[in-house]
């Protein structure tokens, strides 16, 4: 029954010297410091502090899908990279989302990214003339996918103003109007885009082709 009693107890030291061993070769492995790179809009501070939740946790066993969540918060980010540096870092590359657009919609103002993603909007000197679009993204993103079919030079216009009739008017930046029909619009836009510049309409600021096979030029 000693002998026994021994044997476990002997057994209970092992296991316990094992375990006490493990957890401090674990703890060299834990996230002590975070690495980023390739970010231009978006603060390295603010990035890092989406990542508090992971800090400390082991390196080996942390998950991509884990720091996916937390970084895709901030909507400023479209991708990343990682790579982690035993025994304690993490190197991060970011792409952030380009804004092509500012939306205004119901008193809410967003960026719009090349693929029409909303992004939180902030006062970035770049990006303060950025065309603006009045109106929801979902619509915006149709006229925007058959406007870049059709080649449109994007850098002409200053606004977009979508009406309750599905409709658009495009204001340039040398101050045209250009109002499109709800339907078949690219034939009106070719036809802009041909007569913008011949002398003998630049004395016209509205372009009207709301009546179909009709131009109204004031």
């Amino acid at each position: 029954m000693k002998k026994r009693s021994l044997i476990a107890a002997v057994l209970l030291i092992l296991f316990t010297t094992i375990t006490i061993n493990l957890k401090i070769v674990g703890s060299k492995f834990n996230l002590k410091v975070v690495n980023i790179e390739n970010n231009f809009l978006l603060d390295e501070k603010e990035i890092k502090e989406l990542l508090d939740p992971i800090y400390n946790e082991n390196l080996i066993f942390l998950k991509d899908s884990k720091i996916e969540n937390l970084l895709t918060q901030n909507t400023f980010i479209e991708s990343f990279n990682l790579s982690k540096k035993y025994p304690s870092t993490l190197k991060i590359k970011i792409f952030e989302k380009k804004p092509i657009a500012i939306l205004l919609n119901k008193k809410e103002k967003f960026y719009l990214s090349e693929k029409i993603d909303l992004i939180e909007f902030k006062n970035f000197p770049n990006y303060q003339n950025l065309p603006h679009v009045i109106g929801n993204k979902e619509e915006f993103k149709i006229l925007y996918d058959n406007l870049i079919k059709m080649n449109f030079p994007f850098n002409k216009i200053k606004k977009y103003t979508l009406y309750k009739a599905s409709r658009w008017d495009l204001e340039t930046k040398n101050s045209n109007i250009i109002k499109l029909p709800s339907q078949n619009y690219i034939k009106s836009l070719k036809n802009y885009l041909d007569l913008e510049g011949k002398n003998a309409f630049k004395k016209y600021k509205v372009f009207d082709y709301r009546i179909i096979n009709q131009l109204i030029l004031k």
